[in-house]
């Protein structure tokens, strides 16, 4: 089982990042996928969620608006698409994968820095 995240980076505020999750090793069609974010000493937070057809999406109240999430079941990877970023937005962007009832797993995450 591995999810590897990507296209995380430095970026200035009000700019755009895609993240990308490449999921292998398991049924990624059944399961749900989210995205959770740990800035330094705070706790991790969740972010987005989708389910696994991607007909259905949720979002924290600080990104509603500026990200979404989407995925592509032929290609076994999950998206985060963040717009207008802000300073607050710099964390550890982590994927998770879920399938109830006793399966689930966390990618090793990609480090996301917004400042000017």
């Amino acid at each position: 089982v591995q999810l590897v995240e990507s296209g995380g980076g430095l970026v200035q505020p009000g700019g755009s990042l895609r993240l990308s999750c490449a999921a292998s090793g398991f049924t990624f069609s059944s399961c749900g996928m989210s995205w959770y974010r740990q800035a330094p000493g705070k706790e991790r937070k969740f972010v987005a969620s989708i389910t696994t057809s991607g007909g259905g999406t949720n979002y924290a109240d600080s990104v509603k608006g500026r990200f979404t999430i989407s995925r592509d079941n032929a290609k076994n990877t999950v998206y985060l698409q963040m717009n207008s970023l802000k300073p607050e937005d710099t964390a550890v962007y982590y994927c998770r994968a879920v399938r109830l009832p006793d399966f689930g797993s966390w990618g090793r995450g990609t480090q996301v820095t917004v400042s000017a």
